[in-house]
């Protein structure tokens, strides 16, 4: 795998954007008008997170009538979010007090 690709996969969780549509769909399922209501983000810009996070593999689309239906992907997204609330779990504080993440310049999500 190339470097590119590692960079751009976490590009997509640095994005706040995507990163709370992630979370939410984490939970369940939902349409571009739940995920905006939840969110209370406008329209286009779910739409415009969710082609991203669709087209990057990170969340796939059915439709359910006249809503299209968004669901992260639970075979590989799923297990890397449960490996990840590991590593929080264990070095939380680690990462709490890391002045470099912290940076405000560094785009850390708040």
């Amino acid at each position: 795998m190339n470097e590119l690709s590692y960079r751009l996969f976490f590009k997509a969780f640095s994005n706040k954007t995507r990163f709370e549509i992630i979370r939410l769909l984490r939970r369940e399922q939902k349409s571009v008008t739940e995920i905006c209501k939840d969110l209370n983000f406008e329209q286009s810009r779910v739409s415009h997170n969710l082609k991203c996070l669709e087209a990057c593999g990170f969340v796939s689309s059915k439709w359910n009538g006249k809503n299209k239906i968004y669901s992260l992907d639970k075979k590989h997204i799923l297990s890397i979010l449960d490996n990840i609330d590991k590593h929080i779990e264990r070095y939380s504080k680690r990462l709490e007090s890391c002045g470099v993440l912290k940076n405000k310049s560094c785009g850390v999500i708040k």
